[in-house]
């Protein structure tokens, strides 16, 4: 897998940083990608992954359904996330020199 960022360059909306894309290299997704990650700078400092979801509306109030959650394993999203930072920081490493 392949994680691909795209720059956020308008600043708009405020504390968008990148958005993100997962790339599947190998194995039965071999040749898809996974769209809808973002990655943003907390006012308090540090950064977040937000994951790919779908906004619907009940009785007049928007709600969010998330479309890649765990199975079982809570922990999965952090792995994931993780990654994503990560890459994140090694991307912007590799543009500061």
């Amino acid at each position: 897998m392949q994680i691909k960022f795209t720059p956020n360059d308008s600043g708009n909306p405020p504390g968008k940083l990148a958005d993100a894309e997962l790339h599947f290299t190998e194995g039965p997704l071999e040749g898809l990608k996974l769209i809808g990650f973002a990655v943003w700078e907390r006012k308090g400092g540090g950064r977040n992954v937000t994951f790919p979801a779908r906004q619907y509306s009940v009785n007049g109030e928007r709600r969010s359904f998330a479309l890649l959650r765990p199975i079982v394993d809570t922990a999965a999203q952090n792995r994931i996330r993780d990654l994503i930072l990560a890459a994140f920081a090694a991307q912007e490493g590799e543009h500061a020199t």
